[in-house]
């Protein structure tokens, strides 16, 4: 602990990375590998977890090097894809399948029979969840049911997210999960420590194939030596939506963040009180320490970063992603075309998996800028649909903190700031998510003595301020409420 660094593994859905943080937040040295993505089937994804392994400790062991070795390590955090279920042996170690990622669609009948059984309200109001796809409990369940090697295991099967399994690997076989990412499996209840008897019971999973809930800072478990060069003690868990949050310092009642990532996910924090949503948000554990739980109101868009990505690589109206910025600027309005992007189905608030992406309005005088243009803006557009309902449920957004890849483009959010009509702060370090496992890492070791006093792992805001005519917001509010209400 002789200097004070954090280590923190920050497992995303495409890539994952390795960062060292000084005491006082400045990232040392940083490490990134990318992930394979596998589609076997149209709406399933899937990664293998052995390569989220060893792409994870290769880069671990790079800044490892990189800073002079495991002993100026004083603690290790991680920060995973949620909802991201892997399924291995407990005695070889090995995943027995790919890992069912968070977008993975395969599940969506089962769900829709669970809803049509009339279980939604109950497990909500458990869980602070809606059933859907995109949670764990579904897709263990499907595992059990379509790989034979799941029922053939018994007691010797072992589920968990993505920090689990990593947790299993770095410690020669600790099974635990952090609070925040098992309120992600649709198993836990917000209120209870462990797993709810009558959720495991409804989704079909055995208890004993789960691991240990525990905090999301405090010592939780030490590294095997001979993979990192020292015990280093694992002392930071949590979903990446809940590291951003913290990363953001959103550690007050009220403060709302927003990650744009391959989705987008929006948190409040709600402190102390039970998350309860009428307009279909989602509960969820923001931290836990000494079992004290802090929740959080959540609203989760399904693509982001990942249209993007497909404008690029699918459609090909863009050569790069940072020409999505220049061709919206290209163009003063989106010339009445409207882009909804499901190309996952919809989150929150609408929450319809069987959606399909739209693109209309289209005329001989559309030009791939204004398609571009009206991809991007449905970004502000679905964000400006989860305000509504956070206002609803009564979590008002006064502010939004915005981060995540997409948040570095200039255009989006003053976009975000113009359609939302309210402030937009950024930080001028948008990998929130990385610094918030390492706040979490650093107050579990003892370096801070409190998240709030680990806000001086932080660096100054840009903000955006709403400028857009009210005449123009309410003719884009418009077009998109009438498309979502014909084509969706």
């Amino acid at each position: 602990m002789m200097d004070g660094c954090i280590l923190v593994l920050d497992e995303g859905t495409t890539s994952t990375r390795a960062i060292v943080y000084a005491h006082d937040g400045r990232v040392l040295h940083t490490a990134q590998k990318e992930l394979t993505q596998h589609y076997p089937q149209p709406g399933w994804v899937e990664h293998d977890a052995n390569e989220i392994w060893e792409r994870t400790l290769d880069c671990a062991r790079a800044v490892i090097e990189q800073v002079g070795g495991a002993d100026r390590i004083a603690a290790l955090g991680i920060t995973n894809q949620r909802e991201t279920v892997v399924a291995w042996d407990r005695q070889t170690g090995q995943p027995i399948t790919r890992a069912i990622v968070w977008q993975d669609r395969r599940t969506a009948p089962f769900c829709a029979a669970l809803r049509e059984g009339g279980h939604e309200e109950a497990v909500q109001a458990l869980t602070g969840l809606v059933i859907d796809p995109y949670f764990s409990g579904s897709k263990m369940r499907w595992i059990l049911d379509n790989v034979p090697a799941a029922r053939d295991l018994g007691d010797r099967l072992a589920f968990g997210t993505v920090e689990s399994w990593l947790v299993w690997k770095l410690t020669g076989g600790l099974h635990v999960s952090d609070a925040s990412n098992a309120s992600r499996t649709q198993l836990l209840a917000l209120d209870a420590p462990g797993w709810d008897e009558g959720l495991l019971d409804l989704f079909g999973v055995p208890r004993a194939a789960l691991s240990e809930v525990v905090d999301t800072h405090g010592e939780i478990g030490r590294c095997d030596p001979a993979l990192l060069g020292a015990a280093i003690p694992i002392c930071g868990l949590a979903g990446d939506q809940q590291a951003a949050t913290i990363g953001q310092h959103c550690l007050a009642v009220g403060d709302t963040k927003a990650t744009f990532g391959t989705g987008a996910f929006v948190l409040t924090n709600m402190g102390a009180k039970l998350p309860r949503s009428s307009h279909r948000l989602l509960g969820t554990v923001l931290c836990q320490q000494g079992g004290q739980r802090t929740y959080a109101l959540e609203g989760s868009i399904f693509v982001a970063g990942s249209l993007i990505k497909w404008l690029r690589d699918e459609l090909g109206v863009i050569r790069t992603a940072c020409e999505s910025e220049q061709l919206a600027r290209a163009v003063p309005d989106n010339g009445g075309v409207l882009f909804v992007p499901a190309l996952a189905g919809l989150g929150a608030p609408h929450w319809k998996p069987d959606a399909t992406g739209v693109v209309a309005g289209i005329t001989q005088g559309t030009s791939r800028a204004h398609i571009v243009r009206a991809a991007m803006e449905s970004l502000a557009h679905q964000c400006h649909d989860l305000q509504d309902a956070f206002a609803a449920d009564g979590a008002a957004w006064k502010t939004l903190r915005i981060d995540g890849g997409m948040s570095a483009n200039d255009w989006i959010a003053q976009d975000l700031a113009d359609i939302l009509a309210l402030p937009v702060e950024r930080p001028a370090d948008t990998e929130t998510t990385a610094l918030g496992a390492a706040m979490l890492a650093s107050v579990g070791v003892g370096l801070h003595a409190s998240l709030e006093d680990a806000v001086c792992m932080g660096g100054e805001r840009q903000t955006f301020n709403a400028a857009m005519d009210d005449d123009v917001r309410q003719a884009r509010l418009a077009l998109w409420t009438e498309g979502l209400r014909r084509h969706v």
